[in-house]
């Protein structure tokens, strides 16, 4: 099986999705969506930024390699009434099953920058991009303070040596490395602009039960404890992550969570 899929069939991102919807909802009205707009929505998940997209009038195909997503972003757009939004299975690194500049907008959240083959993808999404057309990504940041990059660098002190080829996907929020694999693409140095922006996690109880959302739901960290366990170190992971999750957020309100991660923004002009 393609390592890529079991990571993101693992658990059930739908749980960590659940956090990000508001601030999936904000972004998105910030994009210049307007009816009728052909939007490919890649690493879509479940729907975080398929679905306002679709509400927004866009005409939404969402492209994910989880099948158990991709069936709940279909669930959640026939349960909003959204005929103009559907998921469908794919591959970030060959999207031999869509056509040469399909698209007008093209967004990918917080997942293409977790494909393998990173030349590919920029060259796969410029691919279907039409002339004229944007691409939109979100990336985090490596060795940013802020929670999601701290929750990976946490975590692989924990598990073993990735293989040997092996590239970060934390690559994609390092500026040099998107325009460089952009320019492969064909896309001048010009055309790419980028900003930091923030993504909030907002969750109804407390960081701890947080932590254990993604202990029990988010493939990377799942693989991270199920390695610590094997060298006798759960709790010590569990404690790191605990003492990430409490720093940093920012809640008001007893007994619930808002963490605001730092990403960068990335837009391309094709």
């Amino acid at each position: 099986m393609n390592p890529n899929k079991a990571l993101w069939e693992k658990g059930d991102f739908t749980r960590i999705a659940e956090t990000m919807r508001e601030s999936g909802t904000a972004l998105v009205a910030q994009l210049g969506i307007t009816e009728d707009l052909k939007v490919l929505d890649l690493g879509c998940g479940d729907g975080t930024t398929a679905i306002p997209e679709a509400k927004l009038g866009a005409n939404v195909l969402g492209v994910d390699i989880a099948r158990n997503l991709v069936e709940a972003g279909n669930k959640r757009a026939k349960v909003e009434g959204l005929a103009n939004c559907t998921f469908q299975e794919g591959d970030a690194t060959n999207l031999h099953e869509l056509k040469d500049g399909t698209f007008d907008l093209l967004v990918s959240v917080f997942g293409a920058m977790f494909a393998p083959k990173p030349f590919d993808v920029a060259r796969e999404m410029v691919r279907v991009t039409r002339p004229g057309g944007r691409i939109i990504m979100g990336n985090w940041i490596p060795g940013d303070p802020t929670l999601v990059a701290q929750i990976l660098k946490i975590s692989s002190a924990y598990m073993p040596p990735p293989p040997e080829g092996f590239i970060s996907p934390m690559l994609w929020g390092v500026e040099s490395h998107v325009v460089e694999r952009f320019g492969n693409a064909g896309v001048p140095k010009e055309n790419i602009s980028f900003i930091n922006d923030t993504f909030t996690f907002n969750a109804p109880y407390p960081p701890s039960e947080f932590v254990n959302t993604f202990k029990n739901y988010y493939g990377p960290t799942m693989n991270a404890f199920e390695a610590a366990e094997k060298n006798g170190k759960t709790s010590d992971l569990q404690h790191e992550l605990e003492v990430l999750f409490n720093s940093q957020n920012k809640s008001t309100v007893k007994n619930t969570t808002s963490i605001p991660a730092t990403f960068l923004r990335v837009t391309v002009a094709c």
